[in-house]
Order: structure tokens, then C-alpha cells, then sequence
């Protein structure tokens, strides 16, 4: 496969400083050398570079760095869209708030090409707040709802071209949600597993079920993966932690799951602070779990009976 690296520096979106340093982590872990050592060609497209974007002045008052993230927006949805094109563009966060452009560039590719885009949410947030419902402020958590075409970013956000159907959206390992973002993912039909879930089913079960919906529909696969969606005893370098998170094994199996199926047509890498890590650990496991996405096999396993 031809693999695109686009780094998206956000940080304006959190609600402290270091993600700005992730795609650089990502990068000097060794993301690059692990993609070609399994085949895959790679070109890396650089960083994104916002402009200006003028917005009107919200009523919402906690909002932070409203301009920033909409000129980061328009900048990333251009750049997501020129990148799929041709093979899998992989964005390297940045904060979460890179997925309100990487969704919208995406979609945008998906429709022209007629396909549905389907999107695995991979988070221990659904970030799945309007501008008028966030109580906090910080713009990481609205990409999915502002890609959803949920009222209330027109004339804040950059007009969406393509929307993003909320019903084939699957959110998995949640485990911090506010009530307005309850409330708003069961009116949209958003499938969410939250960690419970996950404990009672397992992961398998759920994510093929998705899996399966994606290939009935001839569908794109964008996955988003948010450091906060492992456990931080394994991942630390995030500043959302939220304990009780997926584990070590749970996440590869998820990755060698999404790349068995051969759906995944674009990735995001979100939310790496270095600022908060140990001697790299995080950067490295994003960097292993993308390979596991791309192809990294424990063993090969032909067909016996037992």
C-alpha cells in the first residue's frame, strides 16, 4: 500500500501544551522505518500549515482558540482531501480536534467516490459536543459531532461539503461522557461500546459486528485513534487520562482485526504529548499499533484442524 504521513501540530484544541510536539514523537519513534520494513511505500507530505480563518463571535464564552482550530480545520479538510486521492493517508496529532478536518477531507473523497465512509472511534471521549454544549471549552471535543452535521458550527466552522452519517459512526472504549453528549449520541444513532461493554462481550464480537456493516455497504473506513482510548498504565503521554482503559492485548487484536478486513482507508493519531511521556513508551505503542493496522503479524497461522 502507498502510505501518506501528514503531521497536523494542533494543540489549541487541549486543555494544556505538548501536543503540538506528537507528530515529531511519532516521526522520531520510528513510524516510517516500520511501515516500509512491512512493503509499504511512503511518502511523507510534511506538515500543515493553517491560514487565516475569520468566525463570528460565539455566545458560548468558555470556548478556547475558536479562530485557531477553524483555520486548523480548513487547512487539515484540504489536506485530507488532496492525500486520498491515492493510497492511505495516515495524520499524525496533534489533538483530536485535527479529526473535525481529517473527517470532513475524507468524506469529501468518500462521496465523489461513492462510497459511504464509516468511522471507528477509537476514545475514552465520544467528543461529541456542539459549540453550545461544551462546558469546558476545549475544541477537542467536538470533531465527531461538527463532522456528524450537528447544528450549531455554521458560520464558526468551515462549511461542510460532505457530512459524515452518524449511524455509521462506532465509538469503542468510551468511558467518560458528559450528559449533553449522551443525550446527543443516542438521538444521532451513534453506535457507542463503552468499556463495560467491552468487558462483558469482549472486543472481538464487537468490532467484527462493525466490521461486517462497513463490508455490506462497500464502505471506507476512517480510524481515529486517541492515546486516552489505552489505559495509562500502558500510555501515559496523554493529558486526558481516564483509567480503566483498552489494554495491551485488546488494542493490537483490535489493529490485527481492522487489518485483516482490509476497510481501513485512512488513519488519525491523536492526542501524543511527549511532554507527559516515559522515555518514549507511548510514541512507541502508537508506533507498534499501526503496524499491527498495517500488517505486523505475531506468527503466521495456516489452516489445521484440531
Amino acid at each position: 500500500m502507498h502510505c501518506k504521513i501528514l503531521g497536523a501540530p494542533v494543540q489549541d484544541g487541549a486543555g494544556r501544551m505538548g501536543c503540538e510536539m506528537g507528530p515529531s514523537a511519532l516521526r522520531t519513534a520510528g513510524l516510517a522505518a516500520a511501515l516500509t520494513e512491512l512493503g509499504h511505500s511512503l511518502t511523507d507530505l510534511g506538515t500543515v500549515v493553517p491560514q487565516p480563518f475569520e468566525v463570528a463571535e460565539h455566545k458560548n464564552g468558555a470556548l478556547k482558540s475558536l479562530p485557531e482550530i477553524a483555520a486548523w480545520t480548513a487547512a487539515i479538510a484540504d489536506a485530507a482531501y488532496a492525500a486520498s486521492a491515492d493510497g492511505m493517508p495516515i495524520f499524525l496529532g496533534g489533538d483530536h480536534s485535527i479529526t473535525a478536518g481529517t473527517l470532513s477531507g475524507v468524506a469529501r473523497r468518500a462521496t465523489e467516490r461513492g462510497r459511504p465512509l464509516f468511522v471507528l472511534w477509537l476514545d475514552a471521549h465520544p467528543d461529541f459536543h456542539t459549540l453550545d454544549t461544551t462546558a469546558s471549552g476545549n475544541l477537542h471535543g467536538v470533531p465527531l459531532a461538527y463532522a456528524s452535521g450537528l447544528p450549531g458550527f455554521d458560520g464558526y466552522f468551515p462549511t461542510l461539503s460532505a457530512k459524515v452519517d452518524p449511524k455509521r459512526i462506532c465509538t469503542l472504549g468510551i468511558r467518560s461522557v458528559d450528559p449533553a453528549e449522551r443525550l446527543a449520541l443516542m438521538q444521532a444513532g451513534v453506535t457507542v461500546h463503552d468499556m463495560r461493554t467491552i468487558d462483558e462481550y469482549g472486543i472481538a464480537p464487537l468490532l467484527r459486528a462493525f466490521l461486517e456493516r462497513v463490508a455490506a455497504e462497500n464502505g471506507l473506513l476512517h480510524v481515529s485513534l486517541d492515546v486516552d482510548f489505552l489505559d495509562p498504565s500502558i500510555a501515559p503521554a496523554v493529558g486526558t487520562t481516564v483509567p480503566g482503559g483498552a489494554t495491551f492485548r485488546e488494542a493490537h487484536l483490535a489493529m490485527e482485526m481492522l487489518h485483516d478486513s482490509g476497510l481501513v482507508s485512512s488513519l488519525d493519531l491523536v492526542e501524543l504529548n511527549p511532554f507527559l511521556d516515559e522515555r518514549g513508551r507511548t510514541a512507541s505503542l502508537m508506533v507498534d499499533l499501526t503496524a499491527s493496522l498495517m500488517g505486523r503479524r505475531i506468527m503466521d497461522r495456516p489452516t489445521r484442524s484440531f
